[in-house]
């Protein structure tokens, strides 16, 4: 414990802050609860080269809270009022939301490699006529 707060890892502290965070709570506003590591903790956790297990469940947290947000996007563009607010609240998520999960939010139009495609130059290939 540091200042009251865990420290040392727990697998119940790690589901509920998974939790949290799937549910749509920031990992900042998280680290605020008395009960809850710090951000420094956490972010300690994630670079231990023995927490697989729980690296794998913050990334998959990460991407439900993409999905969350996704779903805020879509509340918002039917509720809010003010054009200009909206426009605003929906591209801050749609940032959030790509970091999180760029996979099904990012930008697909950029060129770069994806790694599900392969193919073979032949090069010196005889013509027809050789």
């Amino acid at each position: 414990m540091v200042d009251g707060k865990p420290s040392d890892f727990s697998q119940s502290v790690s589901d509920a802050l998974c939790a949290r965070l799937s549910q749509g709570e920031t990992l900042r506003s998280i680290c605020r609860d008395k009960n809850m590591p710090d951000l420094k903790t956490v972010h300690q956790w994630l670079a231990d080269p023995d927490q697989e297990v729980f690296r794998a469940q913050y990334n998959r947290a990460e991407e439900l809270h993409a999905d969350f947000i996704a779903d805020q996007i879509v509340e918002i563009s039917d509720t809010e009022d003010n054009p200009q607010r909206a426009r605003v609240r929906i591209e801050a998520r749609k940032w959030k939301a790509a970091k999180l999960h760029p996979r099904a939010y990012g930008d697909k139009s950029r060129p770069g490699p994806t790694g599900d495609v392969s193919f073979t130059i032949i090069t010196g290939v005889p013509r027809a006529d050789d």
